[in-house]
């Protein structure tokens, strides 16, 4: 079962953004994006907080998409993922929680910290990073870095299936075992789609992903100020140049920017009075697109504008 009810008029509100923002010197971005856009009557936050797997599902939820099947690199849309396994190891006391885990998660999250990524990755999976391994050690090596794919496939969730989430993220690039990893094509990336982390990112928003306590300390760390101020002060926001420079300061955001030379990507969940509330997730490729700032708040702008229309004629009966 789909987690939302496909609507015509929102996927024809995409395909008309699309083409809208093709034609304004963005040759050939059609096929460089992805982008899946849901729409809620209510908040969504903690919503399903007392529901089971089924009620989850059943929450009122429309939306559409474009290309939102494609599986792309996420960059550091991935860090979502490992936020949610961490959390799901920790119920299972599979990890300890102690201080150190906490400030790797807060950092890969807010900052979206590679280093602290790295640890992260090497606590789930039991492994370490280094030089290059003989086969015989490479091969348990490589089965306890699948262990986050494994608990992805025990989601049973049909929009994770081709997804790949067991790569670190890097600033120069994997060495040793861990370039061994990637493969001679770098076949073994890691690869998401916007289909996969909507859901993703809609569970945890909900409160249903691993527990609803578990669901609210990942709201926290998801939680981004949209104050100019305090902007201007992190120039590692995840906001400026990402979806959620295209909404108004008093818009409430949760969000997980990536970027690199060749994407450009944010999924985010979006309240603003006034509107309805909104969960839109972006990626495009390209290194044209990557350097693009204003795609992505053209994006958010623009659909939280029909989200507003909506509101509006639902008030006005």
């Amino acid at each position: 079962m789909a987690f939302y009810n496909p609507d015509p008029s929102m996927a024809q509100t995409l395909a008309s953004l699309v083409a809208d923002l093709e034609s304004c010197g963005r040759p050939g971005l059609s096929k460089q994006l992805s982008i899946t856009w849901l729409r809620y009557p209510d908040s969504l936050v903690q919503r399903a907080a007392n529901l089971d797997a089924r009620g989850l599902v059943e929450l009122p939820v429309r939306g559409a998409s474009w290309g939102g099947e494609r599986q792309r690199y996420p960059a550091s849309v991935v860090k979502l993922v490992y936020l949610m396994a961490a959390e799901a190891w920790l119920q299972r006391q599979l990890l300890e929680d102690d201080e150190e885990l906490r400030r790797a998660l807060a950092d890969m999250i807010r900052d979206s910290s590679n280093d602290a990524t790295g640890l992260v990755v090497d606590l789930l999976s039991g492994t370490t990073s280094g030089p290059s391994l003989p086969p015989e050690r490479f091969g348990p090596w490589v089965r306890q870095r699948q262990l986050v794919n494994g608990w992805l496939a025990s989601l049973g969730w049909p929009e994770l299936e081709g997804c790949n989430a067991c790569q670190k993220t890097w600033g120069d690039g994997p060495y040793g075992r861990e370039r061994d990893f990637y493969g001679q094509q770098l076949d073994n990336r890691n690869r998401l789609s916007t289909e996969a982390s909507a859901r993703l990112l809609h569970t945890v928003i909900a409160g249903a992903m691993v527990s609803p306590p578990a669901s609210a300390r990942m709201q926290e760390l998801l939680s981004r100020s949209l104050d100019p101020l305090q902007r201007a002060a992190d120039p590692e926001n995840q906001v400026d140049g990402f979806l959620g420079a295209g909404l108004p300061s008093e818009a409430r955001l949760w969000s997980k920017a990536g970027w690199m030379s060749q994407a450009r990507h944010d999924a985010a969940y979006v309240e603003v009075e006034g509107a309805d509330p909104f969960l839109l997730v972006v990626f495009s490729e390209g290194t044209q697109v990557a350097g693009d700032e204003e795609l992505l708040p053209l994006i958010a702008a623009r659909l939280l504008q029909s989200c507003r229309q909506v509101s509006g004629h639902r008030a006005g009966g």
